[in-house]
């Protein structure tokens, strides 16, 4: 178990109570955030034959979705500080309904870039965020298991929506079925009305009494650096100047080394991670497999990644990998990179669902770990500045990884050099992420143990000082003790004469 360090977020989370509705709540707004760009694939055959576009043009309708949602970070960060989660997730709720309705009537695929792209990206941008925020303040020893809960929803959205576009997409085209969706993502509205704001004042007067030292513990457990920008200043301080940097990301973090590993190896990573999910049907339904099937991959990948997330949350939030989950985030993304790798050796629909399970598996455990991470790494109360940052910044491989990855298929003709680009990518960061992590948790080490040594050494001193003085004050009463019997005995063997 990880102990509470009121210090950072200035009260006691709960650790329960309405944070499991709150959890759940999230549940729905992350689902519908991740999921909805990938089962849109589903019509993408239809609509590139309706528009007559190639791969690399249908590629850009979930990649400018998935690209503003990442970018939308930062301006959805200054709403949750400034108007709390609740407020945001149900605009963007609206937002997302709204842009799905006005595709529906789209007439050019610019049309969509605008409506699905743009509009209902942002709309997703604040579904994601807000929903990951407030985890974090209704959490903090039982946050990788809340995480995982959360970032479930998405395999169960994603299992639910793949087999039910296709049902709608056979029975009212794709119009009819960007217009059912549009009035089922209002659904993120109810999510949204479940997050209510945590009474951190009436909570913070039950919180135990700081030791004074004014440094938290839990903030930059296994990758923090000495004086780095996650440690802030009070809240009474806090509270004081919170309209003047509500409305700004906290630039300072970009001098906090775990962070900075943390962003290069995620922004070389998304290069590759969501384009094998988008073409995953395209290619099955390429290699001969009817629509049906193609959607059931999707379904399949759900299923394993349903169980994955929980799991992996379950897994670290053990106290063996708990202080070293970076290495467990890279691993995943390592080994992910290997099954795209493979992909391409896999023959038939078979062969395409052993790929799906084991992708299922490891995408369930980088999306558990995603953020989780990065809370570990900058803590709960820098942690919605470092969201946007970091989402922003990967908007950039989010927007380019899928249109590249379907330039290569217009160009070969052949999805596998989709998968190999993929992989060799996704293999580059996992490696990259283990060996900086390594040197970095290695040069945290030696900074604690030259802090234990240098606490040991005055902790030394100080006894020995205090054994002197004592030894001093012990050698002063002798004298004074003898000073004193020598007196007494001169008064009794020589007294003086009556």
């Amino acid at each position: 178990m990880v102990a509470v360090d009121v210090s950072v977020l200035g009260y006691t989370p709960p650790d329960g109570g309405w944070g499991w509705v709150v959890v759940f709540g999230a549940f729905i707004s992350i689902g519908f955030s991740y999921a909805f760009p990938k089962a849109l694939t589903i019509y993408f055959k239809e609509i590139q034959r309706h528009f007559d576009v190639s791969y690399s043009q249908i590629a850009w309708v979930s990649s400018i979705m998935l690209a503003v949602m990442y970018a939308g970070g930062p301006v959805s960060s200054v709403l949750v500080n400034r108007y709390g989660s609740r407020p945001v997730v149900i605009t963007g709720g609206i937002m997302c309904g709204m842009s799905m309705v006005a595709a529906s009537f789209g007439s050019t695929i610019t049309h969509l870039y605008i409506c699905v792209g743009i509009v209902g990206g942002l709309g997703l941008s604040f579904n994601l965020q807000p929903s990951l925020t407030i985890i974090g303040k209704y959490f903090q020893v039982r946050r990788p298991i809340a995480n995982g809960l959360a970032m479930a929803g998405s395999p169960v959205f994603l299992c639910t929506l793949a087999p039910l576009n296709q049902f709608l997409f056979d029975r009212f085209g794709w119009r009819g079925g960007f217009f059912i969706l549009g009035a089922m993502v209002l659904n993120c509205c109810v999510a949204g009305s479940l997050m209510r704001p945590l009474n951190a004042g009436r909570a913070s007067r039950d919180k135990p009494q700081s030791n004074g030292a004014g440094k938290p513990n839990g903030a930059h457990r296994g990758n923090g650096v000495e004086g780095q920008a996650s440690e802030q200043e009070p809240p009474e301080h806090r509270s004081c100047c919170v309209k003047s940097t509500s409305c700004s990301c906290d630039v300072s973090l970009f001098r906090h080394r775990g962070f900075i590993i943390y962003l290069i190896g995620n922004m070389l990573m998304f290069f590759g991670f969501f384009s094998p999910m988008i073409f995953l049907a395209p290619y099955a339904k390429h290699r001969g497999v009817d629509e049906y099937s193609a959607a059931s991959l999707l379904s399949a990948l759900a299923l394993v990644d349903m169980i994955a997330r929980p799991g992996t949350g379950l897994l670290a939030n053990t106290r063996w990998v708990r202080p070293r989950v970076q290495y467990l985030f890279s691993f995943a993304i390592t080994y992910n990179g290997v099954c795209h790798l493979l992909c391409p050796l896999a023959s038939g629909y078979w062969g395409l669902i052993v790929y799906a399970v084991c992708y299922g598996l490891v995408y369930g455990m980088v999306c558990a770990l995603l953020f989780e991470c990065l809370m570990d790494l900058v803590g709960p109360r820098s942690f919605s500045s470092a969201v946007g940052l970091v989402t922003i910044l990967e908007c950039c491989p989010v927007l380019l990884g899928p249109p590249i990855a379907g330039a290569l298929v217009d160009m070969f003709g052949d999805y596998s050099y989709l998968f190999y680009m993929c992989g060799a990518v996704m293999l580059a960061a996992g490696l990259f992420l283990f060996t900086m992590n390594y040197f970095n948790y290695r040069r945290l080490d030696r900074a604690k143990a030259k802090r234990r040594q240098e606490k040991s050494t005055e902790l030394q001193e100080r006894t020995g000082l205090c054994d002197v003085q004592q030894s001093d004050r012990v050698e002063e009463d002798q004298i004074q003790v003898e000073d004193g019997g020598g007196l007494h005995c001169k008064t009794e063997t020589d007294p003086s004469p009556v």
